[in-house]
């Protein structure tokens, strides 16, 4: 029966380890998705180059170092580089047994730093760590908490004050922590992680990322499960304990997260059932149920804001390896202390007693750990630099590392290359029968409509320069045909003016006939009419062809105002209109052209005392607004215009008719047009507001730099 017995416990210990092996593809899986395509392959690698490097160098050294023969509890001195063979009595069956389940855990161990120096780590670099971890780091403090194992009696130093770690919380995981943390620190973030423009870093695929916790949690049974070392009653309760943990981790983050951010990221659920895991390691073979399932959601927690912890100091982990086995490895084994059955506790040990005994056996993992990780990394770095280059790590470690793409990342390269030349004019190469190649079917779909698209907006704006060259020339044209023809008509309406006021102040003799004098002052006022137009055409064509010239100056604004009153009064006065000009004191000096200036006021003023039946009301101020900004406004109680016709009030030659009574007076059209084109020559805006038959205010704001004040003004203001 005692053969039956051993055969079943060396069985399950073995089904156990190929479970645990199972988690190597986990991790893979696991790591590679949650980072960048570019660098998926050489993550991938890196996890099968640890399995080989721990396996070996477990074999030869680390082995030997954690179970051998130990030294006074600190290292072992016996069973290195084993020599075993089938039918031999030099190794026993149960040795071996017994160092393939150890390998195991040692290559877990290795394992954990894959994912947290992702993305900037080279391989030699990985290569030396994961033997580094292997041969002297997880074996020295292993020996420290399980020496004893292989021979059935305490051994290590922390093993004889009665530390508890069941499955390795610590030894396996926190371990690996440590020197996934110190490495990560030596090399810095990746690029464009943090800083000024720094952002988190995305996941390629974070369905394989979900297959790969599943791999690990499948495996985790072999891990928990297989560490009693024995198929025993207490193996159910550990396996049940393990799957809930996993369970209570992830929806705690689940949660708590979706709490938080409104939504619950796939990556941290993902960490929080790892992070479960990890906790439930060191105490699932002592704790009941519902501990199992607090011990969990809390280590699914700690993870998650060490997650945060680590991002707020700018250490960054690719794949959150370090909350996850680090952070939630310590959790699991003060865990013990707080949930773990007591009378299971070496020499029956309070629970503050056995606290103390955790704690300490979480501390000395970290200081030693931590410590001889971070100086033997940097002594490394110093003369085999750890990371690559920023040009290999914006190219990706698949190409840079190992000459290793994929079509996915053909195309993705192409489509960079694209951007950077900002050359779209051809198709990226596709590669028939892949997902890449679908992508790189419809990228070239995107890049046909857009050169059509391109080629499309080119004719048109060449359409565009075209019809706009043919408007200015035509424009230019006009401009000069009304320049000339108005030069032509100017003379022979001066001569006309001047023979009619001759005539009118019968300096040859008097008329003899009353109505000739009449015709003739009509002649006079037509003349006179048919000047003003001509001189509005003239200068509106100026200011069309860019050809009116400024004389600017600083000009008295009362002044101005003030000559511009005089020149329309009687005109007001024979339309029995009231003008009313209103001039505050103070008002600063105005830099303009003086003739513009007059021009503006008094189309202004004639427009509104023409359309002002009479007895109405017509007003002109200038004011100061209050930014500094001179302005000058004429209202009346004139006919108006509706909101929709004032457009058209500044069109050339525009007149508006609303009926019989309204806009009845004489007009050229070109007042408004002219007044809004000299005002746009000094850079000030004209607003209109108009209601039919109340009335209508235009004001005209200049430019904050054409107000000229002097100190006086200032300290006034």
């Amino acid at each position: 029966m005692e053969s039956l017995s051993q055969s079943i416990d060396t069985t399950w210990v073995l089904v156990c380890t190929v479970l645990v092996l199972l988690m190597q593809a986990g991790f893979t899986c696991l790591e590679s998705g949650l980072v960048r395509a570019k660098n998926s392959i050489n993550v991938a690698v890196k996890n099968v180059v640890d399995f080989c490097v721990s396996g070996l160098g477990f074999w030869a050294i680390g082995f030997g170092l954690m179970f051998g023969a130990s030294q006074s509890g600190l290292i072992g001195a016996s069973e290195f580089a084993m020599v075993g063979q089938a039918g031999s009595s030099d190794v026993l069956p149960w040795t071996m047994v017994f160092f393939f389940f150890q390998l195991a855990f040692c290559s877990t161990s290795t394992t954990v730093v894959s994912g947290a120096v992702a993305e900037r780590m080279n391989f030699r670099g990985y290569i030396i760590t994961a033997a580094i971890l292997s041969t002297l780091i997880y074996p020295v403090f292993g020996h420290w908490a399980w020496g004893g194992l292989l021979f059935g009696e305490s051994a290590g130093w922390l093993e004889k004050l009665g530390f508890i770690d069941f499955a390795g919380s610590t030894v396996v995981h926190s371990v690996g922590g440590w020197i996934a943390l110190a490495a990560i620190i030596v090399m810095g973030p990746r690029i464009g992680r943090f800083g000024k423009d720094g952002r988190p870093i995305e996941a390629h695929d974070m369905p394989i990322a979900t297959l790969g916790m599943f791999l690990l949690w499948i495996g985790w049974f072999g891990f928990n499960g297989g560490s009693t070392l024995a198929l025993n009653a207490s193996v159910p309760f550990i396996l049940v304990h393990t799957m809930l943990a996993a369970a209570a981790g992830g929806f705690a983050v689940v949660m708590v997260t979706w709490w938080r951010n409104g939504l619950p990221p796939v990556d941290q659920t993902i960490n929080g059932v790892l992070a479960g895991l990890v906790a439930i390691t060191a105490n699932c073979h002592l704790v009941n149920t519902p501990s199992a399932i607090l011990i969990g959601a809390i280590g699914g927690i700690v993870s998650y804001i060490a997650s945060g912890v680590l991002e707020a100091h700018k250490i960054d982990d690719a794949v959150d390896a370090v909350p996850v086995h680090l952070a939630a490895g310590v959790w699991g084994t003060l865990a013990v202390a707080i949930f773990g059955d007591q009378a299971q506790f070496l020499d029956g040990h309070t629970r503050l007693e056995q606290f103390g005994v955790q704690l300490l056996g979480v501390s000395v993992a970290g200081v030693f750990a931590f410590g001889a990780g971070f100086v033997v990394l940097k002594i490394v770095n110093r003369f085999l630099p750890l990371r690559v280059s920023e040009e290999a790590e914006r190219m990706g470690l698949n190409v840079a590392e190992h000459g290793a793409s994929s079509s996915l990342l053909d195309v993705l390269g192409a489509m960079e290359a694209q951007a950077k030349r900002s050359d779209f004019s051809r198709p990226v190469h596709v590669e028939p029968f892949t997902e890449a190649g679908e992508i790189a079917v419809r990228y070239n779909q995107v890049l046909e409509k857009f050169n059509h698209e391109v080629m499309e907006r080119e004719r048109t704006a060449g359409e565009l320069r075209d019809a706009r060259d043919a408007a200015e020339l035509a424009n230019s044209t006009k401009s000069q045909f009304l320049a000339n023809m108005s030069h032509e008509l100017r003379t022979p309406l001066n001569a006309i003016i001047g023979f009619s006021e001759l005539m009118n102040g019968e300096l040859f003799g008097p008329m003899g006939n009353e109505r000739y004098k009449e015709y003739v002052d009509d002649i006079h006022k037509s003349s006179n009419h048919l000047l003003s137009l001509i001189n509005d055409i003239l200068d509106l064509s100026k200011v069309e062809a860019d050809r009116y010239e400024l004389y600017e100056e600083e000009l008295e604004v009362d002044r101005i105002v003030e000559s511009c009153s005089r020149m329309i009064h009687h005109r007001a006065a024979d339309a029995g209109v009231s003008l009313h000009v209103e001039v505050v004191e103070g008002l600063p000096m105005l830099f303009a052209d003086k003739r513009a200036m007059r021009q503006i006021i008094l189309n202004l003023v004639s427009n509104a005392v023409k359309f002002t039946p009479r007895g109405g009301r017509v007003e002109l101020a200038p004011f100061l607004e209050p930014d500094r900004r001179l302005a000058f406004r004429v209202s009346d109680t004139g006919v108006g215009i509706a909101k929709e016709d004032i457009p058209l009030a500044l069109e050339p030659f525009r007149q508006i008719n609303l009926d019989s009574t309204v806009y009845a007076a004489e007009g050229t059209g070109l007042g408004l047009p002219l007044t809004r084109a000299l005002a746009r020559l000094h850079g000030a805006s004209l607003v209109i507001e108009s209601e039919p038959r109340q009335g209508t205010t235009i004001t005209v704001r200049m430019p904050y730099t054409r107000t000229v004040e002097d100190n006086t003004m200032l300290a006034t203001a």
